[in-house]
């Protein structure tokens, strides 16, 4: 389902889906209200939804629609504006899966490649989880898992027990000899609620360590989760600056539409922006940062892969784990998307696949020394 004030962007993304042969339109609709009204007769799986409409807006329709069908798939579209940032990051406490930034210009061909492409992917991933669990339990009802950035603890026994057991099987390797010096985060799809719910746990890391993110994420979005994150863990947060020198006491967030590299000036580490092109369909990605810190910290180093789409950090987490560093991974059950950790998690380099909510407790034990 579509929902858009624009004529031209309902009219170009329905193009863009009615030419997947996995995918239909089940509606095209002007308002948010036209949205409500007809939910429960066109049963979309996932719904794009624009922020900015006449009659009814796209942040005070999404709980309207999620109160009708909890488990709908609500994926925020909106131009790269600090309004707009601010009312996406609130959109997905309230439960919106996803967000995807507008080009300025459809008119651009590369913005509209890689809009294209985004959203495409988005909807495939997003809407086939709730497809797949509707055909594999078609009489129970089938809820969106991780819309609550702080999720409750796993609580009935079997299922921490096969969750335990799958991460036992995929935990492949021992945590590196050397003790961790810097801590380097990868996320995506699902991402700013998993990192909040990780850095509000860490303090005693960050205070001793730096923290360096890359999130999958455009400028404007970056600034405001640099924000989000000084505020849940209580330090300070900001995005990357060129040049400047990477200290305890920091995250260090790539900021949108740049690689946030690492190098070292003078014997120190400091950031190194790069403005080259996509990697993995993304700028900034992860493996640039990931690949880039081994020359500063050898094996000193250990790689978090949060929730998200595709394999970006699988490259740079196995280059990690042959220079003696380590990587964990957050596990499927917690994951928004289980792709980027999958991706990991499969190509045998973790030392451990871990819920969200187990993943602060033992960041804390192995920067303290802990190396089991």
């Amino acid at each position: 389902m579509i929902v858009d004030d624009s004529v031209v962007i309902r009219g170009l993304i329905s193009r863009w889906v009615e030419a997947e042969p996995d995918m239909v339109v089940a509606a095209s609709l002007r308002t948010g209200l036209d949205a409500v009204n007809q939910l429960e007769r066109v049963k979309p799986d996932v719904a794009v939804l624009d922020i900015e409409m006449p009659e009814l807006d796209g942040i005070s329709a999404l709980p309207q629609l999620l109160a009708k069908k909890r488990d709908l798939v609500v994926i925020m579209a909106s131009t790269l504006t600090r309004r707009n940032a601010e009312i996406s990051f609130k959109a997905l406490s309230l439960g919106a899966a996803d967000y995807i930034p507008k080009p300025e210009t459809t008119r651009e061909p590369q913005a509209a490649d890689i809009f294209k492409h985004d959203l495409l992917q988005k909807i495939r991933s997003l809407g086939g989880r709730v497809r797949r669990r509707a055909s594999a339990a078609p009489a129970a009802p089938v809820i969106e898992r991780v819309r609550d950035p702080h999720p409750a603890p796993l609580a009935p026994a079997a299922h921490t027990h096969h969750t335990v057991a799958s991460q036992a099987a995929l935990a492949k390797r021992s945590f590196g000899p050397t003790a961790p010096r810097v801590l380097l985060i990868g996320s995506s799809t699902g991402g700013p609620q998993a990192l909040m719910a990780v850095v509000a746990e860490i303090g005693p890391v960050i205070d001793r360590f730096p923290v360096l993110i890359t999130q999958h994420m455009p400028p404007t979005f970056t600034t405001i989760l640099a924000e989000h994150l000084a505020r849940a863990s209580r330090r300070p947060a900001h995005e990357g600056i060129d040049g400047e020198a990477i200290k305890p006491g920091n995250i260090y967030l790539a900021p949108g539409g740049k690689h946030m590299r690492v190098a070292k000036q003078g014997g120190s580490p400091v950031i190194a922006l790069d403005d080259g092109p996509p990697v993995n369909f993304c700028k900034p990605a992860v493996d640039p940062l990931f690949m880039s810190a081994i020359d500063v910290w050898q094996g000193g180093i250990l790689a978090l892969v949060l929730t998200g789409m595709g394999s970006d950090g699988m490259r740079g987490g196995k280059d990690i784990v042959a220079a003696g560093g380590s990587v964990i991974a957050q596990d499927e059950a917690s994951s928004v998307v289980w792709g980027m950790p999958g991706a990991v998690a499969n190509a045998g380099v973790c030392a451990a696949v871990l819920p969200l909510n187990q993943i602060g407790s033992k960041l804390v034990r192995l920067f303290a020394g802990d190396r089991s």
